[in-house]
């Protein structure tokens, strides 16, 4: 599968999960759908860009579960949330209630959010290891209070690489009559997601990490009874529209002015070229050696798992916890010196070795890190053996 992808061969690949991979097929479309767009301008901006969208979120809204209707294309997560969070009506001492395990990004963006309105974000403390899903509910939960307007979860953590159990999340947040927010940037096309079934009232997720199109391609799903509380992050043509469609949610938020729509245009390649190399095998294999090889490096390590072993809590990701004085030195003596790009994440003052696979890894390229970190264990001192 390598021979598909654009990645640097002589780069031992292990960071999927941060910024995606995009095959060659699938980046080829991109670029000729840049040249659509160069070619006629005009008629594309203004009249046939429309078509080929809404194509490609025919695509995805069968592949993600909900309506056509009920999202929107925006270039990340970030946009994303930005736009939620501007259109929350919330007041000072209202609460938004999330853990210990969001992506930085997003914990700045609430709190940001917080001091411009006076409300207050509230970090539930997941601890680790996790021992069951019943006790991550129930030491999310111990963060509501009668002030709780929102919350707000990420699918899968970025640092840890678990998977929430949000669905029971959402149900319990909807009997409270709670608004709900999930973060799923990692979650299409990594693990199953229907949205309907979800049930959120606003879900963002990307497609350039694991449905594999070009960079700069999410989305954010919105339900309908919500749509109208939404305001445009962007103001533009769509707006109080000369020509208005049949939904004002759209017109709003799809049309920005003029940008280039190419990377959103590629999903129905995305998935042809998924069907053609039967993806779901394929992934498969990758979480099977994720379960097979995560307790090997914590032996490596003299660290523990910070999860039980099972694909409720683990996919295509795992972060094994280290114990290092210098993980961006760790990081770049990893890429410089053994060419093996992986990330070390960091969550409340701990550090993880987080290894990402993809159907272009091999059982090689994880040999090839455990090499690489039994000589830094051996030459160094910076991973440490406690």
């Amino acid at each position: 599968m390598r021979s598909h992808f654009l990645l640097d061969p002589e780069i031992t690949f292990l960071n999927h999960g941060s910024f995606g991979a995009c095959p060659k097929p699938i980046f080829e479309d991109y670029q000729n759908w840049q040249l659509v767009l160069e070619k006629e301008p005009v008629q594309f901006i203004q009249k046939t860009g429309a078509g080929y969208l809404k194509t490609s979120k025919l695509a995805l809204a069968n592949y993600i579960g909900c309506d056509v209707n009920d999202f929107f294309f925006t270039v990340n997560p970030t946009v994303a949330i930005n736009t939620i969070m501007r259109s929350l009506d919330l007041k000072p001492g209202d609460e938004i209630l999330a853990t210990n395990h969001e992506y930085g990004a997003m914990d700045r963006t609430w709190h940001f959010f917080c001091k411009k309105t006076g409300a207050k974000y509230i970090q539930s403390i997941i601890s680790l290891p996790i021992r069951s899903t019943e006790q991550l509910l129930a030491e999310f939960w111990k963060g509501y209070t009668p002030k709780t307007k929102v919350v707000f979860i990420n699918q899968i953590s970025s640092a840890t690489a678990l998977i929430f159990p949000v669905k029971e999340i959402c149900d319990k947040a909807r009997e409270l009559g709670l608004i709900t927010i999930i973060d799923g940037a990692h979650t299409p096309g990594h693990i199953d997601l229907n949205i309907m079934e979800l049930n959120p009232d606003y879900y963002t997720g990307t497609t350039h990490k694991w449905l594999l199109t070009p960079k700069g391609s999410s989305f954010l799903y919105v339900k309908k009874e919500k749509q109208k509380m939404l305001e445009p992050l962007i103001i533009s043509w769509g707006y109080e529209s000369d020509t208005p469609s049949h939904s004002q949610f759209l017109d709003e938020n799809e049309y920005q002015g003029t940008r280039d729509i190419s990377a959103f245009l590629t999903l129905p390649k995305a998935f042809q070229f998924l069907k053609e190399n039967n993806w779901k095998e394929r992934t498969d294999i990758c979480k099977q050696l994720i379960l097979e090889y995560y307790p090997k490096f914590c032996e490596l390590l003299n660290t523990k798992p910070i999860c039980p072993l099972t694909s409720e809590f683990l996919g295509q990701m795992c972060s094994i916890p280290i114990n290092t004085i210098n993980p961006l030195e760790l990081k770049e003596l990893l890429f410089s010196k053994y060419k093996i790009e992986i990330p070390i994440t960091q969550l409340n003052g701990n550090f993880y070795i987080r290894i990402t696979l993809n159907a272009y890894n091999t059982i090689e390229d994880l040999e090839m890190l455990k090499h690489a970190i039994i000589a830094i264990i051996e030459t160094t001192d910076l991973l440490i053996l406690k």
